[in-house]
């Protein structure tokens, strides 16, 4: 049996979930409240199971409700350049790492300033642990496309929890520094943030 405490807890999740994926707070509300069911279960694994499932149908339901920003996103996203810093956007020194201070809400932040369809990918792929044959499905895209994504997404992301932290210029702008030349900043950043 949950407690109170666990199904609104778990409800919040979904929301958030539903939230980082569509970007709007009022279709997150009603995702979120729609899939989340009675959690009278007999046992806790068919409680787990159940709760595995939610989030698949929060996941299904909000991609559904954004599908054509989505691919607006994903033609974006096609003609895009992976390599060099995002526009706009500071990218981490070599050593950055993710400050110890990071709330849940500069994380929330970081991913909702990512387009649509990298963070979806990012999402999906990294924080969700979905396999790639079922984002491509889910994301309704070449496996191809949604590496490529991935990839913009997590510099992006990296970028924008980087640039919070940094002294902006006269113009308002956060000035550009060298990117990152290996793999395990990206996974810093992922494994303190998931």
């Amino acid at each position: 049996m949950t407690t109170e405490n666990d199904t609104r807890s778990h409800v919040a999740d979904l929301y958030w979930l539903a939230f980082l994926l569509t970007g709007r707070e009022d279709l997150s509300i009603e995702i979120a409240s729609d899939t989340a069911v009675s959690e009278d279960y007999a046992s806790p694994f068919f409680s787990d199971w159940m709760r595995g499932w939610q989030r698949r149908l929060v996941i299904g339901r909000a991609l559904t409700a954004i599908h054509d920003e989505l691919a607006d996103s994903a033609r974006r996203t096609q003609i895009a350049r992976v390599t060099g810093s995002a526009a706009g956007s500071a990218t981490p020194a070599r050593g950055w790492s993710l400050s110890p201070n990071t709330t849940k809400a500069d994380l929330q932040q970081a991913l909702l300033a990512i387009d649509p369809f990298p963070r979806a990918a990012l999402l999906l792929l990294v924080f969700e642990g979905i396999r790639m044959a079922d984002a491509a499905i889910l994301l309704d895209a070449d496996p191809t496309l949604i590496r490529k994504a991935q990839a913009i997404g997590l510099r992006e992301l990296t970028a924008n929890l980087a640039g919070k932290d940094l002294p902006e210029d006269q113009r308002g702008r956060k000035p550009i520094i060298q990117a990152p030349k290996k793999l395990c900043c990206w996974l810093r950043t992922t494994a303190v943030c998931h």
